[in-house]
């Protein structure tokens, strides 16, 4: 069985202030046409459909392009929600979409549920585990603490329990949306870390044959079996060095993988380059990126005048701009927002216990913050569904 996996399209996420629903619609058309050149038969989206639980309308509309689209062809395809997705929304029709192929699995309770297609070697069942929120689903899986390792161990243990029940010869396929251990993010996802732990181990998925990951922007292997896609178009100038691609994977009748890449359309190059301002304006070097979405971090002593318009004179799809002048760590210049560059809300809050005390929270207090932040961090996801 031949299969398309894909994830994270954030359909209404702009790059900067770049509108990029006309990417994105490209890339839907890529999608269609590379299932119909390479015969997929069946497609997989790891979640991540929408960039936020209420996308705009245009977004919706380009959605239901893609759905009519694949339908037409009449290849399966299954898709789960992510953390970005409103799961309640996006499972709207399901049983009704389903019929024309394309199915929906964004209920948690629902993981040990497959979806089975079958091919001239017998069946594939395909699991959805839509994003498991820890806070809002430990109790549906009984987990005593809520950890991204307990509740996707708990919703395998369901996935594992199903396939002993099926035929011996039936092949697995997991679709998850998560972070899992040896992965390299980028600055474009949204933080899920919860207890101080934001990955998973990939043992969680053994014992089915190909596990097809959403949530991390770059498309890499985990292992043989555990891949993620990455998403298809770059959202942050992080993905500057990301080739942008889908996995296309042949599942072989004992279970075996092959795994080749096809790259996505590129809206736009994105560069990344440093100097004075002077220096960027005058260095022949960097004529490549003359038409490229650039970022410019400039390193003037002091803030020159008009930067962004006197570099847009040269990068005329200039977006970012950033002040980095060449100081020593510890002098008083330096910004505060450089200074909390990488630090994690935990870390700048024992930082802050640790400048008014004058020494930092012990193990307790540590784990106080830890609970607070994830407290927060769920209501948050509460209330954003809820809208």
């Amino acid at each position: 069985m031949r299969l398309l996996h894909t994830s994270d399209w954030h359909l209404g996420r702009a790059f900067h202030r770049v509108n990029m629903l006309g990417a994105q619609a490209e890339f839907i058309g890529h999608l269609v046409t590379t299932v119909r050149e390479h015969e997929v038969d069946a497609v997989v989206v790891s979640g991540d459909v929408y960039d936020r639980a209420v996308p705009p309308l245009a977004a919706v509309e380009l959605f239901d392009d893609a759905l009519h689209r694949l339908a037409a062809l009449g290849v399966p395809t299954v898709m789960i929600s992510g953390n970005h997705d409103s799961a309640r929304r996006l499972g709207v029709g399901a049983g009704l979409i389903g019929r024309a192929g394309i199915h929906l699995r964004t209920e948690p309770a629902a993981c040990g549920t497959p979806v089975v297609l079958a091919d001239a070697f017998g069946d594939v069942a395909f699991y959805g585990l839509p994003y498991l929120e820890p806070a809002l689903v430990k109790d549906e899986f009984g987990v005593e603490k809520a950890g991204h390792e307990s509740v996707l161990a708990a919703a395998m243990d369901r996935v594992r329990a199903d396939l002993a029940a099926r035929p011996r010869h039936t092949r697995s396929v997991v679709l998850a949306h998560a972070f899992v251990t040896g992965g390299e993010a980028s600055d474009s996802e949204r933080d899920i870390t919860v207890g101080g732990v934001a990955a998973v181990p990939a043992g969680v998925f053994d014992g089915v044959d190909y596990v097809a990951l959403g949530h991390l922007h770059g498309s890499q292997t985990i292992t043989e079996r555990v891949r993620y896609s990455g998403s298809p178009l770059a959202y942050s100038f992080s993905e500057t060095d990301h080739r942008k691609s889908m996995w296309l994977v042949d599942l072989g009748a004992d279970g075996s993988i092959g795994a080749e890449r096809v790259d996505c359309p590129v809206p736009r190059p994105l560069a990344r380059i440093g100097g004075t301002l002077q220096e960027l304006l005058a260095d022949p070097g960097l004529a490549r990126h003359e038409d490229a979405w650039v970022e410019a971090t400039l390193t003037d002593p002091v803030r020159p005048a008009d930067p962004m318009a006197r570099l847009t004179e040269r990068f005329p799809h200039a977006l970012s701009l950033v002040f980095a002048p060449e100081r020593a760590p510890d002098d008083p210049d330096v910004s505060y927002a450089g200074r909390l560059a990488g630090r994690s809300d935990q870390e700048i809050a024992q930082d802050f216990v640790a400048h008014v005390r004058g020494g930092g929270p012990d193990e307790r207090e540590r784990a106080v913050l830890r609970d607070a932040f994830d407290a927060v961090r769920a209501d948050d996801v509460v209330r954003e569904v809820a809208r």
